[in-house]
């Protein structure tokens, strides 16, 4: 199974040497169990969850097989350029916080 991982600089009390170790890159999850017990997929951009439609933001499956159809369905509408309002919003929405 694969995991992506990071490193992190620790200092060695004993010694008192800085060296770097290899620790597990934590993933935040993209999908959650709705109210109704059906799985959903939130689509986001970067830590941010996109508003799919108005005061919708996530798919609800009705099933675990469905998850591969739907996400290919995101895929070309992404490619289809019908969320470029949202990830414009959501693109100047990250960039104001990163500015002084």
């Amino acid at each position: 199974e694969f995991r992506p991982s990071k490193f992190r600089t620790i200092k060695d009390e004993a010694t008192g040497f800085r060296k770097q170790v290899e620790v597990p890159k934590r993933v935040k999850p993209w999908w959650f169990t709705a109210d109704s017990g059906k799985t959903a997929i939130a689509v986001r951009y970067g830590a941010r969850v996109l508003e799919l439609a108005k005061g919708k933001f996530a798919v609800e499956l009705a099933s675990s097989a469905d998850l591969v159809p739907t996400l290919e369905i995101l895929k070309s509408a992404i490619e289809a350029g019908e969320l470029d309002g949202q990830l414009e919003t959501a693109s100047t929405s990250v960039r104001s916080g990163f500015k002084r």
